[in-house]
Formats: C-alpha cells, sequence, structure tokens
C-alpha cells in the first residue's frame, strides 16, 4: 500500500496496515512557475495566501482571526470554492467566514476570490508573499506542495505534506495553530530577507523532491522490491 506522506502513513498504521505493508511516496508536481512579482525592495502589504477548497475541516477562520490581530499592512487572498466533506456537515461556511471578516473589521483587507482553474493559480503563488494552512486534517495536500514549488514560505499545521515541507525556521514555521501562534509566525516573516531565505530552501527542496523524476524512480524502486 502507497501513501503520500508520514501523516498518512501513521494513519494507516492506526487502521492496522502492517508497516512491513507500507510505502510513502508523495504525490509529483510540474515545475513551472513564473518568476516571484515582488522582491526585496518592494513596499506594500505583506500578502498572505490560502488555496484549497473551503471547508471548516481546513479552519480558515483561524486565519482570519490571527490576521486581524496584525499592527503592520497586509493583505489576505482566500482561493476556492466551498466543498462539503461530510453529509452531516452543516454547509454555509463560506458565508460565515465573510460574516466573521465584517465581524473583525477586515473585509476591505480580505479577498475571496472563489475557485480557479489549475492554470490561474500561479499567478495568486506569483503575486503572495506567504502561505498560510491551518488545516485540522489532511493526507497530503496539493496547495501546500504548489506554493512550495513557487517560493513560498509555508505557516501550516503539521498535517499531511508539511511535516516534510517544514523546517522550522528554514523552509516556514509549523504552528499547533491558535490564531496567535499563526500571528506570531507571519510577524516573524514580515522580514523581507526571511522570506527571501525561506523562499529560497523550500523551493529548492520542493524540486528535489517532488519532481516527477524522483516519483516515479521510487515507484520503480518499489516494484522491483517485490
Amino acid at each position: 500500500m502507497v501513501v503520500s506522506s508520514k501523516f498518512e502513513y501513521e494513519d494507516a498504521i492506526e487502521f492496522g496496515i502492517d508497516k512491513k505493508k507500507l510505502a510513502v511516496i508523495p504525490a509529483g508536481l510540474d515545475f513551472q512557475y513564473p518568476p516571484r512579482e515582488k522582491t526585496l525592495g518592494d513596499e506594500g502589504p505583506l500578502k498572505i495566501l490560502f488555496v484549497g477548497r473551503i471547508a471548516r475541516v481546513r479552519r480558515v477562520e483561524l486565519l482570519l482571526q490571527a490576521v486581524q490581530k496584525l499592527a503592520f499592512p497586509w493583505k489576505a487572498v482566500i482561493v476556492g470554492g466551498e466543498e462539503q466533506t461530510s453529509s452531516v456537515q452543516a454547509g454555509g461556511y463560506l458565508a460565515e467566514l465573510k460574516t466573521l471578516s465584517r465581524e473583525l473589521g477586515i473585509e476591505n483587507r480580505v479577498s475571496f476570490e472563489g475557485p480557479q482553474k489549475p492554470e490561474s493559480l500561479a499567478a495568486y503563488y506569483a503575486a503572495a508573499d506567504i502561505f498560510v494552512y491551518p488545516s485540522l486534517y489532511e493526507n497530503f495536500s496539493q496547495p501546500m506542495l504548489e506554493a512550495a514549488a513557487a517560493g513560498l514560505p509555508l505557516v501550516a499545521t503539521p498535517v499531511g505534506v508539511a511535516r516534510e515541507l517544514v523546517q522550522n525556521g528554514r523552509t516556514g514555521f509549523l504552528t499547533d495553530g491558535d490564531p496567535e501562534s499563526i500571528q506570531q509566525r507571519i510577524e516573524q516573516l514580515q522580514d523581507s530577507g526571511l522570506r527571501r531565505d525561506m523562499g529560497n530552501n523550500i523551493s529548492k527542496l520542493a524540486g528535489e523532491r517532488y519532481n516527477w523524476d524522483a516519483i516515479i524512480q521510487q515507484y520503480m524502486e518499489l516494484y522491483r522490491s517485490l
């Protein structure tokens, strides 16, 4: 059985799968991203990006609560359409997030962009400064890998591929997900030099580990071992 991350590997063991029958091989990615639009000399608000299906498990409200506390200029861009991950889960989450942004007094600094085609996402990654992902649970999370490939430092909970991509202080920060913790990590990334170094580190890591040649090689080695 092939799983896509250490997080999913631990889940499989908890479900009763024998360790000897498990292999961790992640999803791959085509690394064709445009150059970063913003440079170290650029002025303007810190642009914070979230990309993903808008579901309650993603806990986007924690991101909104965190950015509301920031004392410097910022802009948050939320990309994705609403999706219910369970038939018993209440709908209307996206509307709740928009209401929350108004209640927090940040509606003019939060942009809900809706679902985007894959070919349009690259422009959002290129225009952003950092990527924040406060999800409660993920098997993998392709958006985090895409953000890493685009050179965005990650502020993420330790779910899905985050544990492989995020080296604290080098490629981003892992957080337990409470708004204060997210706020503090974003504040650290106000430093443009730190963002540049982290962005270079994480894009290099993603390119080395998640290009399709590397992924295919892992599958070939697995098949040969059987």
